[in-house]
């Protein structure tokens, strides 16, 4: 009888494209496809070793000469808000979460392109189309949800208000927020902060430890935000560590300091096979 062993996944690497965080510097990603029966294990085990979700690829920054791209989350057991976050739960305590399928619509792309114009007219995503949004939002291999936030209508309106969105896939040991946007109309409201406050809450609800919120940059204007919600960890050398001083992780990395595509490649923990090298 001839057995056949499972086949490890691939990994690639993209080619060199300008930092959307970082000016003057080069990203570049180490990533796989997700599919097949395995996709929830494999996004689970390499989500807990600093990899990302993008519809069905699996990808980690892997910059030839810059490291600033951390892994964070916030581990919920140890979670206190701090003033100015009770603050904007209490603002925003009269939204309604509605949890739904992974399937667009016309509403969430209204509200998706005004955030965009705003907020990101010169990001990767600011030519995204009605359809790209939506393979987006539906083309999930693994458990995922879109999450709705809405507020009272207007009395003249005949429909619900749409104030915030988030796309979220359920990991084994915690919400991982894939993308999230809102009304620009309601800076004031910071919605983008109370997204993350109620999946927090989300996360304890279901006995779940962690939010995962992509990646941090210490250096990054934009990505300062996640060092509010303490306690906050970050990947590391290969580990989860508590993240206690953000100014330490300013100074730029030596550009020797990174390790080959075939080790980091080699050093990555897969369900029940061994990762291909080379």
């Amino acid at each position: 009888m001839h057995h056949s062993l499972p086949l490890a996944p691939q990994f690639y690497v993209t080619a060199p494209q300008p930092c959307p965080y970082l000016v003057g510097r080069k990203e570049r990603k180490l990533f796989t496809a997700l599919q097949g029966e395995q996709a929830d294990e494999l996004n689970d085990i390499l989500s807990k070793q600093g990899f990302r979700r993008s519809q069905n690829v699996l990808y980690r920054p892997s910059c030839s000469e810059c490291s600033a791209c951390l892994s964070a989350r916030i581990r919920v057991s140890d979670f206190d808000l701090s003033k100015n976050q009770r603050r904007v739960a209490k603002k925003n305590a009269a939204l309604k979460r509605h949890t739904r399928a992974p399937w667009a619509t016309e509403e969430q792309y209204d509200l998706f392109r005004r955030y965009l114009d705003d907020r990101h007219a010169d990001g990767g995503m600011a030519d995204m189309d009605v359809f790209e949004f939506a393979a987006m939002i539906e083309e999930t291999p693994i458990k995922s949800r879109v999450i709705e936030y809405t507020g009272e209508a207007e009395a003249q309106a005949r429909r619900r208000a749409l104030a915030a969105v988030c796309l979220t896939d359920v990991l084994d040991d915690g919400l991982s927020m894939v993308y999230s946007f809102f009304d620009p109309k309601r800076r004031a409201d910071s919605l983008g902060t109370y997204v993350i406050l109620d999946h927090i809450r989300l996360a304890k609800e279901a006995g779940l430890p962690y939010v995962y919120l992509g990646y941090w940059v210490a250096d990054s204007p934009k990505m300062d935000y996640k060092s509010r919600f303490s306690p906050l960890e970050i990947y590391v050398g290969g580990q989860w560590t508590d993240l206690t001083d953000p100014d330490a992780y300013r100074a730029a990395p030596h550009p020797l300091s990174n390790d080959p595509i075939a080790q980091q490649v080699a050093q990555i923990t897969l369900p029940g096979v061994r990762p291909v090298r080379g």
